[in-house]
């Protein structure tokens, strides 16, 4: 019997959201001396409450996993339905989501300095672990400081697709 993992989680709906993060770059345009990146990520979980910890899983060798191991610091932005635009742009490559990112609206954390969108909700965070968990990296993050905006209809990743959630 052959494991097919990924097609059985294409029926499991998770919610989508965007994971910044940015490294010191002296040469770069913006005025905070960072270079920023952030991409589209379906697979943040809470871990503890009390202390406050979440977990992300990150393919090794991604880029984006390099720096956001360097910096330490990450911003979540949890994305609604009309969020789709803003996860498709930055689920591209590096060089697609740096375009992106000079095109989209957001805004550094004051935790982080991370960028964070619009959405229902934002975290800030800090790195507290990691773990080798098969060919991604999990990374553990306190969380700093969270934000809540009005209740909007979430986005979520199903059947392969971003989804706008129907509610009750």
């Amino acid at each position: 019997m052959e494991l097919d993992l990924r097609t059985v989680m294409r029926h499991f709906a998770t919610g989508v959201g965007v994971v910044s993060t940015w490294t010191e770059a002296p040469d770069s345009p913006g005025p905070d001396g960072r270079r920023h990146d952030a991409i589209t990520v379906n697979s943040l979980v809470p871990v503890s409450y009390d202390p406050p910890l979440v977990s992300l899983s990150l393919r090794h060798g991604s880029a984006f996993l390099a720096d956001l191991l360097a910096s330490g610091r990450w911003g979540v932005s949890i994305l609604a339905a009309d969020g789709a635009d803003t996860a498709r742009r930055l689920a591209g490559s590096r060089e697609s989501r740096t375009e992106a990112l000079a095109a989209l609206p957001a805004v550094p954390g004051p935790h982080t300095g991370s960028l964070l969108f619009e959405g229902p909700g934002w975290m800030e965070c800090a790195l507290a672990d990691s773990f080798t968990v098969g060919d991604h990296l999990m990374v553990i993050g306190t969380v700093l400081a969270t934000g809540v905006r009005a209740p909007q209809e979430p986005l979520v990743f199903l059947h392969g697709a971003l989804t706008p959630a129907t509610g009750p």
